[in-house]
C-alpha cells in the first residue's frame, strides 16, 4: 500500500508495487529536468534585401520568444571575402536590433567563408520584440478594404 496524499483527509492510498510507483516518480523528475533548448539557425549574406533581414530577423525573434538559442551565420560568397568589414558591420547591427530579445553567448567570428554568432533568449519578462508581425489577419484587412470601397461609392 502507498500512500499519495498524505495531506488530504482523509489521507489517499493505492495499492500498487513501490518499485514501480518510484520508477514513475525519477520518470517524472527527468521529464522535468529535461528543458534544453535548441539552436535555431538564421542564415544571412552581404547583400540582403532590407524586406528579406526583416523577414530574417522576425523568425530569429519568434525561436528567440519560444526559448531557443539561435545561431546567426552571415556567408560570403566569392569576391564578398574581401569586404569582411561590411560582413561584420552587418553582423553588429544583427546584434544590436536583438538586443531586446537575446544575449549574445558567442560573438561574431570569422570562420573559413562565414561569420557566425550565437544568442541565447533573455528571460520572458525583458523580452521586447521589434520586429513582429502585425497582428491583423487577411479577412480583416480584406473586410476593411471593402468597407473603403463601398464608404467611396456612396461619397460619389
Amino acid at each position: 500500500m502507498i500512500e499519495i496524499a498524505p495531506n488530504a483527509v482523509p489521507p489517499v492510498c493505492r495499492i500498487a508495487d513501490f518499485g514501480k510507483y518510484k520508477y514513475e516518480l525519477t520518470k517524472q523528475e527527468k521529464e522535468k529536468k529535461q528543458h534544453h533548448a535548441k539552436v535555431k539557425e538564421v542564415k544571412f549574406r552581404v547583400k540582403i534585401g532590407v524586406h528579406d533581414c526583416e523577414t530574417k530577423m522576425r523568425h530569429a525573434e519568434e525561436f528567440l520568444d519560444k526559448g531557443n538559442k539561435v545561431k546567426v551565420n552571415l556567408q560570403f560568397r566569392g569576391r564578398e571575402m574581401a569586404h569582411k568589414d561590411l560582413g561584420l558591420a552587418m553582423m553588429e547591427k544583427i546584434k544590436i536590433d536583438l538586443e531586446g530579445m537575446a544575449l549574445v553567448d558567442l560573438p561574431p567570428k570569422l570562420l573559413g567563408r562565414a561569420i557566425g554568432m550565437i544568442l541565447s533568449p533573455l528571460p520572458a519578462s525583458k523580452r521586447k520584440r521589434r520586429f513582429a508581425k502585425p497582428e491583423q489577419s487577411f479577412e480583416e484587412v480584406e473586410a476593411a478594404d471593402e468597407a473603403q470601397e463601398l464608404q467611396e461609392e456612396h461619397e460619389e
